[in-house]
């Protein structure tokens, strides 16, 4: 591996999970992006899991799939829509990952006979994830996500193999920021500055001195608090920066530059203070747009996965960068397919939409959705899962094939709508084994999909393992449906539509995951016009 320019800048967490780690090192990377850096992040997640294919949704959050097709921790998805720009699956390093490639050099005789240990093997082969993403791209700075929480065990291998780096990369290539909580309680009402310090107190005793913490409260710190973390925490009071509560997260990287924040950067770095006036005027235009809509536009999600709402944060995104395109203000209201029961409540939303998902639960719910969007003329827009089913639901309720169904759910249906792809069969192992990442598609033109995409050619994501049954095509197309996109030189159909329909389509891919703020996906921004009357 050549060496490499790169400087790397570590952000880690404390206190408890969930502070917001993801749009801390997303914010400062947009910052440094904007400086004129060329920029990039990692994601550490210290799970034993390989990848995050194979976790539920409603206990981790979604699974964001990336163009080259890695299924990876949705932080992944945080930077590509501040950054605007694809993150390869590489840059998701897991513990799964490290100690496969560990224990594979291992067996190869790479290590000459060495008894394997967490030091210096796992360690090593961390620094050389990390490196190799840094040389192979010839990033300027690598903005690194440690996952989970100082003092969790898990992620103690990866804690060290960074303290690591510190040393061998220098101070003026390496930075520590450290994400923490200072909570206020209602009783007292005043902020309290103990846990950011108990936390610093343990990456200290792992060998880590932050360099700059980042405090998460409600409110904007108290000066005589900041004061007491910076003395406590043996961190300069000028690199201890507030971050509250803002209206959007698209908020926080004005947030801290404004307490000037690139500039104790660009100090720790040796680096030359650059004017980003005219690009963060730009990236506040973009978040102004999603702040200044008038009128709602309410859109039930009806899904399987829908006791956690990061279990579809994509999906919620794009529908929100759509709105924001158009002046509104996007409601989204969460249904679980499970218990949708009483059809009607569906009336009282302006579209429908299916997102992705997968098995028996909650199936019959999003048939029925998709049928009674289709017979009440309500916007609709399906998203793999959301696709599948729909062909389902329209070959029971328009075509009479009464059984007709997906062999997921139902392996000796008669009218098997939906079916196991081809090269599906011969599979084993789930993980990592899915229709996963860009595939191109062909549209058909004269379509709705080709008028709102202006093309006949396009690339997205996809991950799934089943696909529509191309034997009752003709079936379906003779009764009214369009299937308007295809790939594969026509093996696979990617997008149907009703044209009688006020705006009914339903795609095979996750468009989702293409969706930027300020640069919403065009199937998203359709549907939303459609069900705003636009």
């Amino acid at each position: 591996m050549q060496p490499s320019h790169a400087k790397y800048l570590f952000v880690t967490g404390g206190v408890m999970s969930g502070l917001g780690k993801g749009i801390v090192s997303s914010s400062i990377a947009k910052l440094l992006q904007l400086s004129g850096k060329k920029v990039s992040c990692v994601k550490i997640d210290p799970y034993l899991n390989f990848d995050a294919g194979t976790m539920n949704p409603v206990a981790h959050g979604e699974v964001f799939v990336t163009e080259d097709g890695g299924e990876c921790d949705m932080d992944i998805g945080n930077y590509e829509r501040f950054l605007n720009q694809n993150i390869p699956k590489t840059h998701n390093i897991t513990t799964g990952q490290i100690y496969t490639s560990v224990l594979e050099a291992e067996r190869k005789g790479e290590y000459l006979g060495a008894c394997v240990q967490i030091i210096p093997h796992v360690t090593d082969m961390i620094k050389q994830r990390i490196r190799q993403v840094a040389s192979e791209e010839n990033i300027d700075v690598l903005v690194v996500e440690c996952g989970g929480t100082v003092g969790d065990m898990e992620s103690l291998p990866f804690l060290e193999a960074i303290r690591q780096m510190g040393i061998e990369d220098g101070s003026d290539r390496t930075m520590f920021v450290h994400v923490t909580l200072a909570p206020s309680l209602d009783v007292v009402g005043e902020q309290k500055s103990k846990p950011t310090q108990h936390s610093v107190q343990e990456l200290r005793r792992i060998g880590i001195q932050p360099d700059m913490l980042v405090v998460r409260s409600k409110v904007p710190l108290d000066p005589a608090v900041k004061t007491k973390i910076a003395l406590f925490s043996n961190v300069q009071l000028g690199n201890v920066f507030s971050c509250y509560d803002a209206s959007s997260v698209l908020r926080v990287p004005q947030m801290l530059h404004d307490q000037m924040i690139t500039e104790a950067i660009a100090k720790k770095f040796n680096g030359q203070k650059s004017t980003i006036e005219d690009g963060m005027k730009s990236w506040n235009g973009i978040a102004e747009s999603f702040e200044s809509v008038s009128g709602a536009v309410k859109i039930a999600m009806v899904g399987k996965y829908v006791k956690l709402a990061d279990s579809y944060v994509s999906v919620n995104e794009a529908l929100r960068h759509a709105g924001a395109k158009i002046g509104k203000k996007v409601k989204i209201e969460w249904i679980d397919s499970e218990d949708l029961g009483n059809l009607e409540k569906l009336a009282g939303y302006d579209g429908i939409i299916v997102p992705g998902g997968f098995g028996s639960r909650g199936s019959e719910g999003i048939i029925a959705a998709a049928n009674y969007a289709r017979e009440k003329n309500i916007p609709y827009l399906g998203i793999c899962f959301g696709f599948q089913l729909a062909t389902v639901a329209f070959a029971r309720h328009v075509c009479g094939m009464q059984d007709a169904n997906t062999t997921e759910i139902s392996p000796q249906t008669k009218h098997p709508i939906v079916d196991l792809l081809p090269e599906q069969k011969t599979v084993e192992n789930k993980g990592g084994s899915l229709r996963l990442g860009a595939h191109e598609i062909s549209i058909k033109q004269g379509t709705m999909a080709s008028k709102l995409y202006g093309s006949v050619a396009i690339n997205r994501r996809h991950r799934h393992r089943y696909e529509f049954n191309k034997d009752f095509q003709a079936q379906l197309s003779e009764k009214g449906m369009v299937f308007s996109g295809e790939s594969d030189s026509g093996r696979r159909q990617e997008i149907l539509e009703i044209p009688t329909h006020k705006f009914y389509l339903a795609v095979q891919y996750h468009p989702e995951f293409n969706s930027r703020p300020g640069f919403p996906e065009e199937c998203f921004l359709s549907f939303i016009k459609a069900a705003s009357g636009s």
